[in-house]
């Protein structure tokens, strides 16, 4: 049975693809046989990043390591009713397809609530919900109380966890290891991200998840997606002069992968 992680969270731009694809390239290079599914149908970055990879592997007639890609669509049935249904069907077929060869699935789930994101967190052992360091983006997890900063309750996606939890638990499964991913944040002392860090801190032991540093803001990331590549191939090459920034998003990748209990080593 493959282990199955799960990367999502209600809104865009919290560094989901980015955070995945680092993850699935390093369980690759610790020979393990991973298996995607890009269920942001609209956006696709992570599929765009794995047609840039494989143009790079045919470009430069490398052999550097790939997950195997199942791509899913959208139902586009009028029907609600018969749309989840096809949509099940679909989401199930491609876990059984990929369950056959892979070791672990890797699943990037868009912003927003959908049919197949629901499935995807209800299936997940590892939910990893990256997000910025700042009370917008908390606010993705639970309702605050202007005044006092006090949590007052949970958010629609905390409560969407909440459900997939418990059909996981009603089937008898394992519980959902929650991680929450710290991104982007700041090295300089701020309100923000005291109050931030003490609310999550707070929020952990009441809706069960734990918390995790992330990747900074770094250009790096942005400039390797184009290519189809990750930090870990970087080392691979033999013209690579590694700067000092490269070195501390490196070390980044490893702390992340540690936390997950992945290691690219």
């Amino acid at each position: 049975m493959a282990k199955i992680i799960v990367f999502g969270n209600e809104k865009g731009g919290s560094g989901k693809s980015t955070t995945a694809i680092h993850v699935a390239i390093a369980l690759c290079y610790k020979n393990k046989s991973v298996g995607i599914i890009d269920l942001d149908v609209r956006q696709q970055s992570m599929s765009r990043f794995l047609e840039n990879r494989t143009d790079f592997r045919k470009k430069q007639k490398s052999n550097l390591p790939s997950p195997t890609h199942y791509r899913i669509d959208n139902s586009n049935k009028d029907s609600k009713a018969e749309s989840n249904s096809e949509e099940e069907k679909r989401f199930a077929e491609a876990l059984t397809t990929l369950e056959e060869t892979c070791d672990f699935l890797v699943i990037d789930c868009p912003g927003g609530t959908s049919n197949y994101v629901k499935m995807a967190h209800t299936v997940a052992d590892t939910l990893v919900t990256p997000m910025n360091d700042s009370l917008i983006d908390f606010d993705l997890l639970a309702k605050i109380e202007v005044s006092t900063g006090k949590v007052v309750g949970p958010s629609i996606y905390s409560e969407m966890v909440w459900e997939c939890r418990q059909l996981r638990a009603s089937a008898k499964h394992p519980p959902i290891d929650w991680v929450i991913l710290r991104n982007r944040i700041s090295h300089v002392f701020s309100k923000n991200k005291y109050q931030v860090g003490n609310s999550l801190k707070n929020l952990s032991k009441r809706i069960g998840f734990r918390l995790s540093t992330g990747f900074s803001e770094r250009v790096i990331f942005k400039e390797l997606f184009l290519s189809g590549l990750t930090l870990l191939d970087l080392e691979k090459m033999e013209d690579w002069q590694p700067t000092l920034s490269h070195v501390s998003a490196r070390q980044e990748v490893r702390m992340l992968l540690a936390s997950l209990g992945v290691t690219s080593d």
